[in-house]
């Protein structure tokens, strides 16, 4: 990871279906075709940054329903 304030010229994107009230993980897609995930509670904070294959795997993983557990 990085901190966020270090990926600049992004555009930082999050779910419609996220929290009114600001409680988002968001999304940003940087130059090297990697994706930096981050909490908007803290846009300054650190960044966790993802191979396009890895951010795949998870994202179909959830569309199976690989993580409902976590969730009561």
């Amino acid at each position: 990871g990085m901190p966020a304030s270090e990926i600049p010229d992004v555009t930082w994107q999050k779910s419609q279906r996220s929290n009114p009230n600001g409680e988002c993980v968001e999304v940003a897609v940087l130059p090297n075709g990697e994706i930096a995930v981050r909490n908007s509670r803290f846009p300054t904070g650190p960044a966790l940054v993802y191979t396009r294959a890895e951010m795949a795997a998870f994202v179909t993983g959830a569309k199976d329903g690989d993580f409902d557990h976590v969730l009561p």
